[in-house]
Parts: C-alpha cells; sequence; structure tokens
C-alpha cells in the first residue's frame, strides 16, 4: 500500500480548499462515493461492493458474504476514486449510546460508524429492515443488504463486532469465521484540496523574487 492518493478537483471559488455543503450529512460527491459530514468520513456508494471479488468466501462467491479476515482484507487492499486507504468502519468500544448494557452490544449503538449511518444518517429504527428498500436506495446508497455488516473492531481473539442492517438493527460479537458483509469507509472527504507545505510557499515566494530580480534587471 502506498498511502492515500487524492483525486485533483478543481475549485474555482477556493484557493487552497472547497466548501461543504451545510445542507445534508450524506453529500453525493460522485463516482460512487458518499461523504458523511457528521463524522468526516467517505463511504463507498455501494454497499455489497465485494461481490465476486476474490475475498468473497461465504456461502457463495457471488453474495459478498465474507469472513472477518477476508472482509478486512478486501477493505485493506481496495484501491477505488483515486484512494488506497479504505478500511471496514469501527465500533465504539463501551459505547453508552446502546440502549442495553454490556460491552458496546444491543439497540441504537450511535457511537459506531456504522450504527450512526443505520440510526442518524438513514433514519432506521429497531425492527426496521433497511436493506430491503436497497433499490435505489435507502438514502443514497445502493446494494445495501439485510444483514449483518462486519466492523474492523474486535471484541476479543475469535470475535468482532457486526450490526445487523435487516430486521433488528443491533450490534453484537459474532465469530470471525462466520460470513457477514463488508461495507468500506475512509476518513475524509475525498474533494478537500490539501493546503500547500511550508517549503513548497517558500519555493514559491523565492521563484517569485527571482523573476522579479531578473524584469528588473532588463529594464535598467
Amino acid at each position: 500500500m502506498t498511502g492515500p492518493r487524492p483525486m485533483t478537483i478543481a475549485c474555482a471559488s477556493l484557493l487552497l480548499g472547497c466548501t461543504l455543503s451545510a445542507n445534508a450529512a450524506l453529500i453525493d460527491r460522485g463516482s460512487g462515493l458518499i461523504f458523511d459530514s457528521d463524522r468526516n468520513l467517505t463511504w463507498l456508494q455501494d454497499a455489497n461492493a465485494g461481490a465476486g471479488s476474490q475475498y468473497d468466501d461465504g456461502f457463495s462467491t457471488t453474495d459478498g458474504f465474507m469472513t472477518w479476515a477476508s472482509a478486512v482484507a478486501w477493505a485493506a487492499n481496495l484501491s477505488y476514486g483515486g484512494y488506497d486507504d479504505w478500511r471496514l468502519p469501527a465500533t465504539l468500544v463501551s459505547d453508552n449510546t446502546c440502549a442495553i448494557a454490556g460491552p458496546s452490544f444491543g439497540t441504537n449503538c450511535t457511537g459506531s460508524e456504522l450504527g450512526h449511518m443505520y440510526y442518524t444518517e438513514l433514519g432506521g429504527t429497531v425492527h426496521d429492515p433497511l436493506g430491503p428498500h436497497a433499490a435505489p436506495g435507502p438514502g443514497p446508497f445502493v446494494n445495501l443488504q439485510g444483514d449483518g455488516y462486519w466492523s474492523g473492531t474486535v471484541f476479543d481473539s475469535t470475535n468482532a463486532y457486526v450490526l445487523n442492517f435487516g430486521f433488528s438493527g443491533a450490534q453484537a460479537a459474532d465469530n470471525k469465521t462466520l460470513g457477514y458483509y463488508a461495507w468500506a469507509v475512509r476518513d475524509g472527504d475525498v474533494t478537500v484540496v490539501p493546503a500547500p507545505s511550508t517549503a513548497w510557499l517558500l519555493a514559491t515566494a523565492l521563484l517569485a523574487g527571482v523573476r522579479r530580480a531578473r524584469r528588473l534587471a532588463r529594464v535598467r
């Protein structure tokens, strides 16, 4: 892996960056990328993009079900939209937003990235299966499955966190060898143009000074 390769975006109004829309938390950036301005995360628009990949080792080779190790590897090796720093969503350990006591288990677990997406962004409720409404949504997404999605956060040596986008909207931990879906996410937006480094600014100023001196020398 070579780290993030940000796309070049032209901004007519700003030299060093682009302003973000404040009208909605989920912003369609195009090219299959959705930005969550609440969490400063970019999600794949296709919530089952790993289906049919070499990592698809669930019930079939085309359904998108993966073991936890395969899901982690799929996200880590994904290159999409000019970026290769994708990962699985994270779970907040000791999440006190969950409806029942326990180690981040239960419903309404909005502290995790998957839980925030389910309850806050997509308006899911307990026992409201979002997955079956995946054509063409819900929200700006496609292929959202009515089953569990792996988190990249482990519970212990044999289990990792899962959030059910099907019947319950519940978060719990399950055995890493079982099959669940994988949804890739990355930190940050895809339209922000990085500010120039101090070295770049200094070099630009020196170059401008050299050009100016040459112009003055010519007029003399």
